[in-house]
């Protein structure tokens, strides 16, 4: 009984001896400096100001801190570890704290909404982080970089490496900046800078807007792939601040300082040949001053999806209504007017057509070519109709038919000569051609 007696008193003995050793470490830890770093951004509330150089006595990765001391004191504090540089000796810190020195006591205040924080200091080169108007950020210092031009003028201004609350950094271009001392009355918001709010310019600058035909073709399902295209657009530059417009013959960006309001729904993109009046929540002109002088307008409209979701949809339409006509055949055969084939890959084969030469098929057209599904029928077409396909053959021109499917065959009519317009068949010709295929699933033995 003595020696167990004996034997947990050894081990309680030897239990206590580890945890003191352990307290000692943690407090000789706590009072070791593993080096000095510099203030990246102050700590008013304990008398800290951004390039202050400070011992550094822990940093924890766990927590993503820095303990430091408080110059003067023995009182310590964490500190996130983007805030402070990498500890290092005394006499390095006070190197380092240099290069920060023409800027110490500087912030800045945005004035464009989604001004981009550059990876380098290069108005094209990628976004590392989007600003928000009125979001405070730390100058750390000044920079080389690309001159930012506004058309073939440079615009004033230096960049800026800084750093945003998060600890992100990167580089931004002073003209969009309200730049301000901390120790100074003084919070970047100027008079001028204080803006009225505006519903009508914000909801301008958040949409994307696009020629007025595009809304029309949405609503009525009706899509001309050759005048729709993704890339055009006016891009109001709300994120990137550049200013884009891609319209038909014109393709121009420019990078703008913000947006003034010069008259009732009226504002002028700052630094950019661009004016937009806004008619409707959805519809506004934009007025383009080109390089000779002269003015384009162009109308322009938001839409229920992104062009590309429309785009998108209207191929796959497109692509399901040839697939089903493919289905009902691939072979339509007409004793009179031969064999029409229609291949997986939207091509044809016709053959025995000479009936239709050259009142319908002009000579040397051939017998083969491209299929297509770009024409569309009036309200008043529908009732007889079920839609139009047309033909282009290698050897000739293109040739567009009404086609309606009937109980055992399909029934196609000429139209090339019917009053089309934006792609959409008015009205049938007079007198035209109708030829009727029976559906063949084989190819017809001769």
């Amino acid at each position: 009984m003595y020696g167990i007696l004996l034997s947990m008193k050894t081990v309680f003995s030897r239990c206590l001896f580890v945890l003191v050793i352990f307290l000692l470490f943690c407090l000789s830890s706590c009072s070791k400096i593993m080096g000095y770093g510099v203030l990246l951004w102050s700590v008013p509330e304990n008398g800290l100001s951004d390039g202050d150089v400070v011992p550094v006595y822990i940093k924890s990765k766990i927590s993503g801190v820095y303990v430091i001391g408080l110059p003067g004191t023995e009182d310590k504090i964490e500190v996130p570890l983007w805030q402070i540089t990498e500890p290092e000796s005394s006499k390095n810190a006070e190197i380092t704290s240099q290069k920060y020195a023409d800027y110490k006591h500087m912030y800045a205040r945005v004035v464009l909404d989604g001004l981009p924080m550059r990876a380098e200091a290069v108005n094209t080169s990628k976004q590392v982080y989007r600003l928000r108007k009125n979001e405070v950020i730390k100058v750390l210092y000044k920079g080389k970089g690309q001159a930012v031009m506004s058309g073939s003028t440079a615009m004033a201004g230096d960049w800026l490496r800084v750093i945003a609350s998060d600890g992100t950094t990167g580089w931004c271009f002073s003209y969009n900046l309200r730049l301000f001392d901390e120790t100074v009355q003084n919070d970047g918001l100027d008079n001028a800078d204080i803006e009225e709010a505006d519903s009508v310019r914000d909801n301008m600058l958040e949409s994307v807007w696009y020629p007025e035909e595009y809304k029309d073709m949405e609503e009525r399902g009706m899509v001309d792939l050759s005048k729709m295209k993704r890339t055009s657009a006016f891009d109001t530059g709300f994120r990137s601040g550049e200013i884009r417009l891609t319209i038909e013959d014109i393709s121009v960006k420019y990078p703008y300082d913000g947006v003034t309001k010069t008259s009732e729904n009226v504002y002028k993109f700052n630094g950019t040949p661009l004016t937009v009046t806004v008619r409707k929540s959805n519809f506004i002109v934009v007025q383009y001053i080109g390089e000779r002088g002269m003015p384009v307008s162009y109308n322009l409209v938001t839409l229920n999806k992104p062009v590309g979701e429309i785009i998108d949809s209207e191929i796959t339409r497109r692509a399901d209504v040839y697939e089903n006509l493919r289905s009902l055949g691939p072979y339509f055969i007409s004793s009179n007017y031969g064999t029409l084939y229609f291949d997986e890959n939207n091509t044809f084969i016709w053959t025995g057509y000479g009936a239709l030469t050259p009142s319908v098929i002009p000579y040397g057209s051939g017998n083969t070519g491209s299929v297509s599904l770009s024409y569309f029928l009036s309200s008043s077409l529908t009732f007889s109709y079920d839609g139009a396909i047309s033909l282009k053959f290698d050897g000739g021109k293109e040739m567009i038919f009404l086609y309606s499917i009937e109980e055992d065959g399909l029934r196609i009519e000429d139209a090339t000569k019917a009053t089309i317009k934006d792609n959409i068949i008015r009205q049938r010709a007079s007198n035209s051609n109708v030829v009727y295929f029976s559906f063949s699933s084989e190819l017809p033995q001769l």
